[in-house]
């Protein structure tokens, strides 16, 4: 397949990047700081030479968006907010105008736009999208806001030849430097791999060679249309999630910390409580209903595989 992955220069797009690329497949990244070959120019808001790209593809991955992982403050907020829309309006214009246009569109959006709650688990059925929860702090509504607005741009997009797709994913774990994985196993590591505020809050998560997986089962099945939640089908409490990276990093001890403790790390790491303490308890029902099959279904088990990955890849350096 000939496929365009727009903002693709994130722990995610490089993990899409290289498994793609590994199976044969060409693989485009749209960067607003192209760096090497494989990469093209865009600013993330306006047509351009890229365009020409998206005409005559297979697949476009859209993932543009500045990254969630900073202070929400209201500049930052409203980063997020403009990257992720004008992005995905732009990608839509270059769908809409090609000659040939892509079979399909898989849009990035978030598990994050579902209700902070512990129970039941949200499906893209039942599931009920977040916003004004009475035990979850205000200013977490306007994250929900951004998911929402992210996928309303993707679906008012005139692009009646090409199937689109939103990706509401949750944590993606590989064993690059500078994820997610990577980051919780250097604070547990540290010592501080503990429960937070009681570590009841569900985290949601998805092994990057699944995720790679469920991308290319969405670009061939042309009955799956709208949201699809790119989870693991088992989500765990903060504090077992946890406690299982610890044992596969054979790590004895991880400090508990309190909602303020998590506020003076969360700065320090110039990031926000929200990535620690809202509650996502996300499940795939229609990646399972589909007959995908996780390879990496249970976290020991992932936890466990990442580090050997880790290791391998360092030691090959």
């Amino acid at each position: 397949m000939k496929i365009v992955i727009p903002g693709g220069t994130g722990q995610v797009g490089m993990l899409l990047e290289r498994e793609l690329g590994a199976a044969g497949h060409q693989v485009t990244v749209l960067s607003r700081r192209p760096a090497r070959p494989g990469q093209v120019h865009w600013d993330g808001r306006t047509l351009g030479p890229w365009a020409r790209l998206i005409d005559g593809s297979d697949l476009v991955v859209n993932l543009a968006g500045r990254s969630v992982n900073c202070r929400y403050t209201p500049a930052n907020q409203r980063a997020m907010m403009d990257s992720r829309v004008d992005s995905t309006r732009v990608v839509g214009e270059a769908v809409a105008a090609a000659a040939r246009p892509p079979r399909v569109w898989l849009q990035m959006s978030t598990a994050t736009v579902y209700a902070h709650r512990t129970a039941p688990a949200h499906d893209e059925a039942t599931g009920v999208l977040g916003g004004g929860e009475p035990d979850a702090p205000a200013y977490w509504s306007y994250s929900v806001e951004i998911a929402k607005a992210w996928e309303r741009a993707q679906q008012d997009a005139p692009t009646p030849h090409t199937r689109k797709v939103a990706l509401r994913t949750a944590m993606v774990m590989s064993p690059d430097r500078g994820g997610a994985f990577d980051l919780l196993l250097r604070l547990t590591r540290l010592g501080l791999g503990g429960p937070i505020a009681g570590g009841g809050q569900y985290m949601s998560w998805i092994h990057g060679h699944d995720f790679v997986r469920a991308v290319l089962l969405l670009a061939e099945r042309d009955d799956l249309t709208g949201p699809v939640n790119l989870s693991s089908p088992t989500p765990l409490p903060q504090r077992t999630f946890m406690r299982d990276l610890r044992t596969a990093a054979r790590v004895p001890v991880g400090l508990p910390a309190t909602r303020w403790m998590a506020g003076l790390g969360a700065l320090a790491l110039r990031s926000d409580t929200e990535l620690l303490l809202k509650s996502r308890r996300v499940v795939p029902t229609r990646l399972l209903d589909a007959g995908f099959t996780f390879d990496h279904p249970h976290w020991p088990e992932a936890a466990a595989d990442l580090l050997r990955a880790m290791r391998t890849a360092r030691t090959a350096r």
